[in-house]
């Protein structure tokens, strides 16, 4: 079986190659010019970073992939959907603001912002794709609407899917704010009553004020309440705040690769990771912990399934850099991802993803 090709490019540079010459130079040997660009609607799906995290991808890439896109006759623009949390991002006038407070605004990205699925996260299309779990998957408008999807995706770790990178975005990121919770609906926390503080912090975070403390001074949560956002297991630091799963830990990677292949389903679509302050948990927290390896570099692939086993490998290949979660949780060796969240499974959605059609595991890396 022929194995898809990841390119590949460092970080180094040197006058006259920075590394916006260099995303060029790899997207460009990755084959981005053999989709036919013009006059096309063309989604660049980016997540814009909620305020107070610094670990999203720099606008100044987002512009340069803007340039290469209308160079080659194409009508792009950048956009992502609302939140089901609590934060500035749960509706499109908050989510412009926070978008534009990272740096991300007509006048630096060079074309305009739209939030895909609307004002309040209502406005989407129902794509049929008869998956496993999902009969339809509810894609943002905008997105939905698009001739072409480019994906440019920051990679991390994720505390609900093990680690975000190309699937979790077009998922996750893609899907209206009803689409998300169909995708969190296998998910709900638990507190661990030994472990909690009672710091409250969790109460604060929780968008649906499903959390309160008991009499002992200790979470608990509201089952008819909770969405399971999982927003309360990202702001505990004491562990207090667990996942637990209603079916499986893997059916919610599996609704999300769902939900990724109605993005691409029957598109030019074209994916790239930035492999850089790969911290621990989402973007969409309001802080980013210390990345747990070395800035790696930027991989590009028409297949998003290998593209992120690549990536995958090449944290996991990184060496551990010291004071930070992996150290805290006494790594030594293995899969970085679930021993940082060892009660997710990311391959499960990789494997469904490729059992749709959406790509394979097996790739070729190539070196630009």
């Amino acid at each position: 079986m022929e194995k898809s090709k990841v390119y590949f490019t460092d970080l180094r540079t040197k006058p006259g190659l920075n590394l916006l010459d260099k995303l060029e130079r790899l997207v460009k040997k990755a084959g981005i010019e053999n989709i036919d660009f013009k006059n096309k609607f063309v989604a660049i799906k980016i997540h814009f970073g909620e305020p107070g995290n610094l670990a999203y991808i720099r606008p100044n890439y987002a512009r340069r992939m803007v340039q290469i896109i209308k160079g080659l006759k194409g009508m792009p623009f950048l956009t992502d959907s609302n939140t089901l949390y609590t934060g500035r991002r749960a509706n499109a006038i908050e989510h412009l603001e926070a978008a534009m407070e990272n740096g991300f605004n007509p006048l630096t990205v060079g074309c305009n912002i739209i939030i895909a699925d609307g004002i309040k996260g209502t406005d989407y299309r129902e794509i049929e794709i008869h998956g496993k779990h999902c009969e339809k998957a509810k894609i943002g408008a905008a997105i939905a609407d698009a001739d072409i999807i480019i994906s440019m995706n920051h990679f991390k770790g994720h505390e609900m899917t093990g680690f975000g990178g190309a699937i979790k975005n077009l998922g996750m990121g893609s899907g209206s704010r009803g689409g998300k919770l169909e995708m969190h609906s296998a998910s709900q926390p638990k507190i661990n009553k030994k472990n909690c503080i009672g710091c409250g912090q969790c109460i604060k975070g929780c968008s649906q004020k499903a959390i309160t403390l008991d009499k002992d001074k200790k979470a608990e949560i509201d089952y008819k309440k909770c969405i399971g956002c999982g927003q309360c297991v990202a702001m505990c630091q004491f562990d207090g705040a667990e996942v637990i799963w209603n079916e499986s830990a893997d059916i919610a990677n599996e609704k999300i690769a769902e939900y990724a292949y109605a993005v691409i389903k029957d598109k030019p679509n074209f994916h790239i990771n930035f492999i850089m302050n790969v911290s621990p948990n989402c973007d969409c927290w309001d802080s980013n912990d210390t990345a747990i390896v070395p800035d790696i570099g930027i991989a590009a692939s028409f297949d998003p399934i290998a593209l992120d086993k690549a990536c995958v490998d090449l944290v996991n290949k990184a060496p551990m850099l010291h004071n930070t979660i992996l150290e805290d949780k006494h790594y030594h060796e293995g899969d970085k991802f679930t021993h940082i969240h060892s009660n997710t499974n990311w391959e499960a959605g990789l494997i469904h993803g490729a059992k749709m059609g959406m790509g394979k595991e097996e790739y070729e890396l190539i070196v630009v």
